[in-house]
């Protein structure tokens, strides 16, 4: 987490997280974001106490790839069903040993535009383990400089280092209870809707 904090600082963003909850943040919960970016792979760390998981290919990215892997991160090859099944019993086996996890449900960094569906593989650990849902809504207010493209990740860092607009806000939603959903897919629609709901409701605030 410090080194990550130190990356968010040398790049000169101005991360703030914004509890929009009239609760506090759990103990122990699974943490869904959208993923715009390669910005929050580093970001949610630096404020979360989570072990994130990631691609396989972060493991080979230069510095970050190292954070990622010192951190503890859950890698998974997407393409490969016996990885996906294997990272999601590396997910329930963390869950239940006490760990705090950052899943992006799209599947992957799908830009400023939430994808039109959410992989179920949180839900299904959610409702495994017990552990709420933590909906954390990324917001860039700079969305051209921070949405990744077809940019290489050192062009993006670049691009991020020079913006003009470094206020980027982390919004921190009411947690979901498990117990009031009756399976994965029921589950991650819900989620979807709620998703898409802040999209409309933050992009009014460009």
């Amino acid at each position: 987490r410090l080194w990550c904090r130190l990356f968010v600082r040398c790049l000169r963003v101005d991360l703030k997280l914004v509890n929009c909850s009239q609760q506090e943040i759990p103990e122990k919960y699974i943490l869904i974001a959208n993923h715009p970016s390669a910005f929050e792979d580093f970001a949610i760390p630096a404020l979360f106490d989570i072990y994130p998981l990631a691609k396989a290919g972060v493991r080979d990215w230069f510095l970050l790839g190292r954070i990622s892997d010192f951190a503890g991160t859950i890698f998974v090859e997407r393409d490969s069903s016996d990885s996906r099944h294997q990272a999601l019993e590396s997910l329930v086996d963390a869950a239940k040993s006490g760990k705090n996890m950052a899943i992006f449900p799209e599947g992957g960094c799908k830009g400023r535009h939430i994808y039109d569906r959410f992989h179920t593989g949180a839900f299904e650990v959610s409702l495994t383990t017990g552990l709420p849902i933590l909906p954390v809504y990324l917001h860039y207010l700079d969305q051209d400089t921070f949405e990744w493209t077809t940019q290489t990740l050192l062009q993006m860092l670049w691009q991020i280092f020079y913006s003009d607009s470094d206020q980027v806000n982390y919004y921190v939603h009411e947690v979901l209870d498990p117990s009031q959903f009756t399976d994965k897919q029921q589950y991650a629609e819900y989620a979807h809707d709620l998703f898409m709901r802040w999209q409309d409701l933050y992009k009014d605030m460009e």
